[in-house]
């Protein structure tokens, strides 16, 4: 199989010549108005985190692997993220990162360096074209971006010899030891998730799936939940094995012909997963906070422990914050590990 992208690592300095070269030329093409590469208006000015350091008891390293994407909308959140999983990790040198982006922006790799000196991470492209025409259009606009589907696409980008991995999205803080959810026993399944059985599993899908004979017995012979494909654990190397990109792929082109669903890249992962995954202590996943996909109105905590909370849906905590509009039940949570530089948060006055 051939491998996507080119994975880079702490610095420019340790790239071959030949990338080094090129990013520099790029990068001044872009200064000069040559368009190239299209540099986001504005880049935030984050603090530096402290340094996390293991403890004697984390013996020999066991890497936990986590992947995350990239882009410079939503880099505030990513910040937060890796700052809250190396707070809280009783072995922070022991997480490697693998962070997915659609289009080279060095003004953000300089700004995770500087931030984090000491990050295990590295860099990986995602072609967008190579899901972009198979999107269709959804209930909200920033569920259709092409990197809202890069999860798919992980285990062709990442090495190969990486065999599991932790995808997380970018809204979302953890307030937990990650290496808890890491030890998650898989045993056959590919992918592990917390799963929402108490949900309508027919409101993700449309009459036209429904009043189909044939799709309708998707789930036959099986128990599908709803589970939320921003916090997985996952197989890679069974995910490669058993073709999955191109079964959740497969959906994607059904949907573009036929409306099947209305949110973005969740359902083709139902229609191939739902009702075969191992599933995860709800904990580890506190999701919903951002409020549903069109009003973003703000919603309290579900009740039980909590181990990762994750603002899914429309509204996002950090706009809140600067909107001075924050939910006050839930914002003050993230606000902790925001790293902005210019951040003054409603809760500080």
């Amino acid at each position: 199989m051939q491998r996507e992208g080119w994975p880079f690592g702490r610095s420019f300095s340790s790239l071959p010549v030949v990338l080094v070269v090129g990013l520099l030329s790029l990068t001044a093409a872009a200064a000069a108005g040559g368009g190239i590469i299209r540099n986001p208006p504005h880049v935030p000015v984050f603090r530096e985190a402290p340094a996390f350091r293991n403890g004697d008891s984390c013996g020999s390293p066991d890497r936990i692997q986590v992947a995350m994407t990239l882009d410079a909308n939503y880099l505030r959140g990513t910040m937060a993220a890796v700052l809250s999983i190396l707070q809280h990790s009783s072995c922070p040198e022991n997480v490697v990162f693998h962070f997915l982006w659609a289009r080279l922006e060095p003004d953000i790799f300089s700004s995770i360096n500087s931030t984090f000196p000491y990050l295990n991470f590295k860099v990986y492209r995602f072609h967008a074209n190579r899901v972009r025409a198979k999107i269709s259009k959804s209930i909200r606009q920033a569920l259709d971006q092409p990197l809202n589907y890069a999860r798919i696409y992980m285990a062709d980008i990442i090495p190969t010899e990486v065999k599991r991995v932790i995808y997380l999205d970018s809204d979302l803080v953890v307030v937990d030891d990650i290496a808890k959810l890491w030890g998650v026993d898989l045993g056959d399944k590919v992918l592990a998730a917390p799963e929402y059985c108490n949900a309508d599993f027919t409101n993700y899908f449309t009459e036209a799936f429904w009043s189909d004979p044939g799709m309708a017995q998707t789930f036959r012979g099986k128990q599908p939940c709803y589970f939320n494909t921003g916090v997985m654990v996952v197989d890679v190397d069974k995910w490669r094995q058993g073709g999955y990109t191109r079964k959740v792929e497969d959906w994607m082109v059904v949907q573009k012909h036929k409306r099947i669903y209305h949110l973005g890249s969740l359902p083709p992962f139902l229609l191939v997963l739902a009702g075969n995954i191992k599933p995860v202590d709800h904990r580890w996943n506190q999701h919903g906070l951002g409020g549903d996909n069109i009003e973003g109105k703000c919603r309290s905590l579900h009740p039980g422990p909590i181990s990762l909370l994750h603002w899914s849906g429309k509204g996002k905590p950090w706009l809140r914050l600067d909107s001075r509009k924050p939910c006050i039940n839930v914002d003050h949570l993230w606000a902790p590990y925001d790293l902005y530089r210019s951040s003054k948060h409603v809760f500080e006055e």
